[in-house]
């Protein structure tokens, strides 16, 4: 992508009214755009990472065997009364009447409409189990929007929802999806601890969360760094200090952490609400015991960038960056815009996602500081100086030290 044709620019401050780092940073370098407490626009190079954070998300869902749909985010009524969940969850819930008297709330969370959608698919235990998940926009009345990307009212989820029988069903899956998850974080350049968490308005039983230490963190963890044990400090019956009730020899720190995903055993109490039975082997009706899975994926992002910055801007994993390398351009000399646009052409050819700073009149400084603050893992340099060696001067974004590449050899080097 050349950067005269980006949908985007870097602004020189940092916004007045972001304290988050995330936003701050997001914003400067025209990742997102605050369009009001708590909901953010996804700009060219934000939305690209969301994309890439969302592949990562897909790929490990599909491994579960888990099929991907998409849900309605406006609800009636009706199917969160039979939950009785219209009533507590109105302090976050988004509810209105349309012209003809109406009820109808943006969706939350999509546990009710599952439910409903169940009864079309299952009928017997021989369709079970089951695990659907969709990827979509959610609503709510968020009074403390403040912490850019982590917090929002407007935001980003991936929702598993899974279909069992029995116990031992659902214990299978979800234990296999507590590894998926750590897979999922692992992998966009995180280290999550699985928590034990109170199960809020979902289930009377304990849940899970995954957290992550970031000084960001609005959740305390009490956390063992020996085998890593993990407790909401809201349930924790230990403090800071003690023994570690798992593996009795290490110590359980407090940590500042975010939530970036959770999971739940819900049981049968919407099933039973939906009307969503099977007959099992001796033609008895049961009702089907189901679970929950969520992951942020727009606070996930807004994660990535606390945990990976520096002073000069974001520092993406190469996972989850918009581009791999950013190409920059360092003077306006014919020779130096045709060898750059050569070595723009060999790259993206080669298949690297590229990023090139082709803008006239702007200086190498202001091109050094943008693409620190970009973050983009390889910065890669053509120069008059780097056109008379035939040759690209390349850094990682993590490192001080660059060398110098041909761009045949630079398209390999990124390409392993």
């Amino acid at each position: 992508m050349r950067q005269t044709e980006l949908f985007s620019k870097t602004h020189k401050d940092f916004p007045k009214d972001e304290v988050a780092i995330n936003a701050q940073l997001l914003i400067k370098a025209n990742f997102v755009q605050k369009l009001m407490a708590g909901v953010y626009s996804f700009m060219p190079l934000g939305y690209r990472t969301l994309e890439k954070i969302m592949a990562i998300i897909r790929e490990e869902m599909n491994a579960l065997g888990a099929s991907e749909l998409l849900m309605p985010a406006l609800h009636p009524r009706s199917i969160w009364d039979a939950t009785g969940r219209w009533d507590t969850m109105k302090k976050v819930m988004y509810q209105f009447k349309d012209d003809g008297g109406r009820e109808f709330g943006l969706g939350t969370t999509h546990e009710e409409v599952i439910a409903v959608l169940g009864k079309t698919v299952i009928d017997s235990y021989a369709d079970l189990p089951l695990a659907a998940y969709q990827i979509q926009m959610k609503f709510r009345n968020e009074p403390r929007a403040k912490s850019g990307l982590i917090r929002g009212r407007q935001f980003i989820m991936k929702d598993l929802y899974s279909f069992h029988a029995d116990e031992q069903s659902l214990e299978d899956l979800y234990e296999r999806s507590k590894r998926a998850y750590l897979n999922v974080f692992e992998r966009a350049g995180l280290k999550a601890y699985v928590t034990e968490a109170s199960g809020g308005d979902f289930t009377k039983s304990f849940s899970h969360e995954f957290q992550v230490e970031t000084p960001a963190g609005e959740d305390e963890t009490l956390l063992c760094r020996l085998c890593g044990f993990a407790r909401n400090k809201e349930i924790a019956d230990e403090k800071a200090g003690a023994r570690c009730p798992k593996c009795e020899s290490g110590v359980l720190e407090k940590a500042k952490t975010v939530e970036v995903g959770n999971i739940f055993k819900l049981g049968t109490k919407f099933s039973e609400a939906a009307g969503l039975y099977f007959k099992d082997k001796s033609g008895v009706s049961k009702p089907v015991i189901m679970a929950s899975y969520g992951i942020g994926v727009d606070r996930l992002m807004g994660t990535i960038v606390e945990v990976h910055h520096d002073e000069k801007g974001i520092v993406w994993p190469e996972s989850v960056a918009p581009y791999k390398v950013h190409l920059l351009r360092l003077g306006d000399e014919a020779e130096v815009q045709k060898f750059a646009d050569e070595a723009y052409n060999h790259l993206t050819q080669a298949g690297v996602e590229v990023l090139y700073d082709d803008r006239p009149d702007v200086s190498a400084g202001e091109k050094f500081y943008d693409a620190d603050l970009i973050g983009l893992p390889y910065r890669a340099i053509v120069s008059g100086k780097t056109v008379l060696q035939e040759k690209i001067e390349v850094k990682k974004r993590s490192e001080k030290e660059g060398k110098l590449m041909k761009a045949e050899e630079l398209a390999k080097h990124l390409k392993i």
